[in-house]
């Protein structure tokens, strides 16, 4: 029994700092898309930056939104900076998307916006999921 205590001790130990490293942020939906469900996944990478995971459903595809647009960028703000644009969250038929990047940023707020080009620099339309993430 005494041998097993140790181990035991280890495995809390181990277990609670999963979960302290993991942590999920519930995005804010737009009134303009009421339906709409979103959440970030963060975990630590071994470099110290933090993994996003971006996941939505019953997103309607950026074609069907009126005006109508060509894609859903995923931005990250710093606080402080501008906007930074983490590339493209395509929604399926089943209105469900995912997307991942990494960010070394320890604060920041991160949101969804539905663009004529993937690669616009500056966000233009509506925040449709936002979200903000403090240390």
């Amino acid at each position: 029994m005494r041998r097993a205590l140790p181990f035991l001790c280890i495995a809390i130990v181990l277990s609670l700092a999963s979960l302290a490293m993991a942590r999920d942020i519930r995005l804010t939906a737009d009134p303009s898309v009421p339906a709409a469900v979103g959440k970030a996944e963060l975990n630590h990478d071994r470099n110290g930056n933090l993994k996003v995971k971006l996941e939505v459903e019953h997103l309607a595809k950026p074609q069907a939104l009126t005006p109508p647009k060509q894609a859903y960028v995923v931005w990250i703000q710093s606080r402080g900076k501008e906007p930074e644009n983490q590339g493209q969250l395509k929604v399926n038929e089943n209105l469900q998307g995912s997307f991942e990047t990494t960010t070394s940023y320890p604060a920041f707020d991160i949101f969804v916006t539905p663009e004529d080009n993937p690669a616009a620099t500056t966000p233009s339309g509506p925040q449709l999921l936002k979200g903000s993430m403090q240390p």
